[in-house]
């Protein structure tokens, strides 16, 4: 009688399942010692111990040779060309250094040595905005650092290209990138072609359809918040507040019949996002109505001594009120009142004071004097006004001079709020600023606006910050009470200040009255910093040989065209990329 195929199929498995029984058998006396576990062998002689390593690699070989073929599976598809230009040889051999670079190794102690890992987003910034593409043998160590670091994944992804996407498809280590690119990295369907957008928008996953939100927003605002309108009764209320948000690009007054509508949406943060982007258009139906309401709280009244505000808060939160964004519960530690009073200013148009005051400047409206304590409360919501309006001219008011105290300043009176403020103006100016407040307020009040500034720092406020370490040296404290302000130098100061550090770099002469070992910890410190600012100004040489290097073969090969003809790492700006 033959043996049939079941048959033989059942004797097959029964035979695998004794070898893995076998097998299993053989690990835990491995694992146990042949003392306290007889190996399941025959021996013949010998030590118990050489009979189990005889008998594993008969298994061995035997589990390896009784594999069944498997099918091939499919080959898998070429990554995508990236037609970027590679870094120089010695800006990837730089790179490289940096990514070896771990935190957590020593004792605690910085040292005298720079920190390569906080140089890397530096490294990457200026890769990127010179045109460079990741170096591929590179590609693994980039996305592994992007994962432990999720302030490196947008300049990872950039520089990586389609080729790091690529790569993470096959390490769920990686799906973060695939996560943070919509479509994982399939591109989004040309604004024109109408039905693949209908399509995507209606079909693709969440990201793919904010990422075709947010870009049909740059390219027609008003065809993607057509698109938008169109599915919006069905959209989850989560996902409904994030494509709210996409509507802050390109907002403007055509968006307004949308948002209004949007005020009525069941879902709280809903209306709340669409009055806030509503308050952010100075001429619509929301901010008319929040300016009547907020004038009617604050009058001008004519003194003996002079004109002063009068401030009253509204009794109540009626529902007109809630339906325009006004919150009705207060939070712990605020007045009822003042609460309302502040989100009815805040989202008023600050154009409206100018002719309700007078036609007063802002700077003349917040020099005046504000009746019963009330000044705190207004000059703040101005100050939130000033920020959600992008207005810088009464950001400069409620800033005021820098010398001006931090406690009592007018309106801007925490660093919180000046440093809000201070986003509003441009670099140059805000960078001014800051450096006329160093010398009157010190470090430590200033770190908060420091990081407002934009890298690297304007000349005259490197000076400011390197004049001021100076002093905190001479008096004799110790340098980790402003390890901050040093990290954000390290980061952020011109390497052409490093000829003012050399000589702070030594250790000096300790005061009777200085901290105990002070001053070699300060030198400590600014050696750590000036081997920073050289460290990052090698990287940039290194990085800008690659422009060079494009150049001197362009005018080689074309010397007539050379000097109307950019190379692909002369992106704009790359000359002042730090």
């Amino acid at each position: 009688m033959g043996v049939t195929a079941t048959q033989e199929q059942a004797a097959g498995t029964a035979a695998r399942t004794e070898a893995e029984a076998d097998w299993e058998e053989l690990v835990t006396a491995a694992l146990l010692g042949t003392e306290r576990r007889t190996p399941p062998v025959r021996r013949t002689g010998g030590s118990p111990s050489a009979a189990l390593l005889d008998a594993a690699a008969v298994q061995t070989v035997r589990r390896r040779a009784g594999l069944r073929p498997a099918a091939a599976a499919a080959p898998l598809e070429a990554a995508g060309e990236d037609p970027r230009p590679a870094p120089p040889a010695e800006a990837v051999r730089r790179l490289s250094l940096l990514l070896t670079d771990r935190p957590g190794s020593g004792n605690g102690r910085r040292g005298s040595a720079p920190d390569l890992l906080e140089l890397l987003p530096q490294w990457l910034s200026l890769a990127n905005s010179l045109g460079y593409r990741a170096p591929s043998p590179l590609l693994p160590a980039l996305l592994d650092a992007a994962r432990g670091r999720s302030d490196l994944r947008a300049e990872v992804l950039a520089f990586t290209g389609v080729r790091g996407l690529w790569l993470a498809r096959l390490n769920p280590d990686w799906k973060y990138a695939l996560r943070a690119t919509p479509g994982s990295g399939a591109s989004l369907p040309a604004p024109e072609d109408a039905a693949q957008v209908t399509r995507l928008w209606e079909e693709g996953l969440f990201a793919e359809r904010v990422a075709l939100l947010s870009a049909g927003r740059r390219h027609d605002p008003a065809a993607a918040r057509e698109l938008l309108a169109s599915t919006w009764a069905s959209e989850r209320a989560e996902d409904r507040l994030m494509f709210l948000d996409s509507l802050r690009t390109g907002l403007s007054a055509s968006d307004e019949p949308f948002l209004e509508q949007a005020l009525t949406d069941r879902s709280r943060n809903v209306r709340a996002t669409a009055a806030e982007l509503l308050s952010a258009l100075p001429g619509s139906a929301l901010a008319g109505r929040m300016a009547e309401r907020a004038a009617a709280c604050v009058r001008l009244e004519s003194t003996a001594a002079g004109a002063r505000l009068l401030v009253e808060p509204p009794r109540e939160c009626d529902a007109g009120m809630e339906r325009d964004g006004v919150v009705r519960n207060r939070p712990a530690g605020r007045g009822e009142r003042a609460w309302w009073l502040g989100q009815l200013v805040e989202a008023a148009p600050l154009s409206q004071w100018s002719g309700h005051f007078g036609g007063r400047s802002p700077q003349e409206i917040v020099a005046l004097e504000v009746a019963d304590e009330w000044r705190h409360e207004l000059h703040a919501a101005w100050c939130r006004a000033a920020v959600r309006q992008s207005d810088a001219h009464w950001s400069r008011a409620l800033l005021a001079e820098p010398g001006a105290p931090v406690a009592d300043g007018p309106g801007a009176a925490s660093l919180s709020e000046r440093a809000r403020l201070l986003g509003i103006l441009p670099a140059a100016e805000r960078a001014e600023w800051v450096a006329a407040f160093l010398p009157v307020h010190g470090l430590s009040e200033a770190f908060q606006l420091l990081g407002t500034c934009a890298s690297p720092w304007a000349p005259g406020l490197g000076s400011a910050v390197v004049d001021a370490l100076n002093i905190a040296r001479d008096a004799g404290s110790y340098p980790w009470s402003f390890s901050g302000v040093l990290g954000l130098a390290e980061r952020c100061l011109d390497p052409a200040e490093a000829g003012r550090l050399a000589p702070l770099a030594a250790i000096p002469d300790e005061a009777e009255d200085a901290a105990p070992g002070a001053g070699g910890y300060w030198a400590e410190a600014f050696q750590r910093l000036l081997g920073t600012l050289n460290l990052r100004a090698a990287m940039r040489t290194e990085l800008l040989a690659g422009r060079e290097r494009d150049r001197a073969g362009t005018a080689a090969t074309d010397p007539a065209g050379s000097a109307d003809t950019a190379s692909p790492a002369e992106a704009p700006g790359a000359a002042t990329a730090e």
